[in-house]
């Protein structure tokens, strides 16, 4: 396809130009917004040097998975950075900012970085000739910015699936598939054994995969073999579990610290993990017990010299903005989530079941009640997502209807359709 036929109306930015102007003008290059595939891709990063830095005193790990990706990455790259090793992080989608996508030892990179690479991103693509989708630029500009950064360690989250995902041009020297689940069946198949296909395309020839469900696809199995990868998985080569003292059987071990110190100022919340090789008494994090034993295994099964004292400060200072994210604004108790998706879903009424029961003990309110503000893109399955929510044993006596402001964004009509 002719790059320019696509591009002579847009707006072609400039240094000077702003990141906004410069995410929108990448919105308009490629005829779709998905468009899997590494063929486009590959001619553009090796015309910058990205696949090559790669491969040079860098260590990268690369994890995939319908849920717990944000939450595996974002923990990995802390007890990196805990343990002194310069760490590059990419993870998507964001929040608020783009930014937030692309970070340094835990900093988001700044807007003129950023606009750097898209420049020389845009000037390699136009020398070979090629249309790039959004998520294909910046991407690639995101792996420019480590690679010229010379950050010691990657962390890599898959966008979609992973066989055929922009990050899968960069060789992981461990990988991590967090779960397999329904979702993304558009692109990916609506079956466990496609999906899982679809993922275990990160895979390389004999390098450690955590797989962090019981479960696992006979697909992945078979490639697993395939590529002879030793495979650590949860419940047969790692484990964890709850820990409690008597001073804590009134706090629920799934709320987060802010909660707990509230209920018991002396509590001190653990968990153990363990191996074949060692057993750790470990803090409680604010995230998913699950994914920080997927994200302890993996730093473990590599090479890097990464010890307790790191492990244990990473677990006390990594959060995530969005994932079970429980704050207190304006005399009243928030929880923000970005579950999409029927496993996500559960996985957040399990902890919200049991912060709800904390609350009333803090409260002495047996009355009280749960009001919902809800939205979702229309490419998810909302019915689905609708379901779980108001047949969960929780007293939900208001919601709120929003839309998003985004193109893939489902309307209130369908947002309002689906729960009738």
């Amino acid at each position: 396809m002719d790059s320019s036929s696509l591009t002579s109306q847009a707006y072609k930015p400039t240094k000077d130009s702003s990141l906004t102007e410069w995410l929108d003008y990448m919105q308009q290059i490629h005829v779709s917004a998905i468009d899997m595939g590494l063929s486009r891709v590959l001619p553009v990063a090796e015309r910058l040097g990205i696949v090559q830095s790669a491969k040079e005193n860098t260590y990268v790990f690369t994890v995939a998975g319908t849920n717990g990706k944000g939450s595996t990455t974002a923990m990995i790259s802390e007890l990196c950075q805990a343990a002194g090793y310069k760490t590059a992080l990419y993870q998507s989608p964001h929040l608020i900012e783009f930014n937030e996508r692309v970070r340094i030892n835990g900093q988001m990179v700044s807007d003129k970085t950023l606009i750097a690479a898209f420049e020389q991103v845009e000037a390699a693509r136009l020398q070979c000739g090629l249309t790039l989708s959004f998520f294909e630029m910046t991407t690639l500009a995101a792996l420019l910015i480590f690679a010229n950064a010379d950050c010691e360690v990657w962390v890599l989250e898959v966008g979609l699936g992973g066989r055929l995902d922009v990050v899968n041009i960069i060789d992981p020297d461990l990988a991590v598939i967090t779960n397999i689940g329904i979702d993304h069946v558009d692109w990916l198949g609506d079956n466990l054994e496609d999906i899982g296909r679809e993922k275990a395309g990160i895979l390389r020839e004999g390098i450690p995969l955590i797989y962090g469900a019981t479960e696992m696809p006979a697909s992945v199995a078979e490639l697993v073999e395939q590529h002879n990868v030793t495979c650590y998985q949860v419940g047969q080569d790692f484990y964890y579990r709850e820990v409690k003292s008597s001073s804590e059987d009134k706090i629920n071990t799934k709320l987060n610290n802010e909660l707990n110190n509230e209920l018991n100022t002396n509590a001190k919340p653990t968990w153990q993990y363990s191996n074949a090789a060692v057993t750790l008494q470990l803090p409680r994090p604010k995230l998913s017990l699950t994914n920080t034993a997927n994200a302890v295994s993996a730093v473990l099964a590599s090479p890097l010299d990464i010890g307790i004292d790191a492990i244990k400060q990473a677990l006390g200072s990594v959060q995530l903005a969005g994932r079970f994210d429980y704050r207190q604004l304006a005399d009243r108790h928030w929880l923000f989530d970005v579950a999409h998706n029927e496993h996500g879903v559960d996985f957040m009424l399990a902890q919200l079941a049991a912060l709800w029961q904390q609350h009333k003990q803090l409260a002495g309110n047996k009355t009280a009640t749960i009001k919902v503000v809800f939205s979702m893109l229309a490419d998810k399955d909302i019915e689905l997502v609708v379901q779980r929510l108001t047949q969960a044993d929780l007293p939900m006596s208001e919601w709120f209807i929003a839309e998003i402001d985004y193109p893939r964004a489902a309307s209130v009509e369908q947002l309002v359709a689906a729960m009738s």
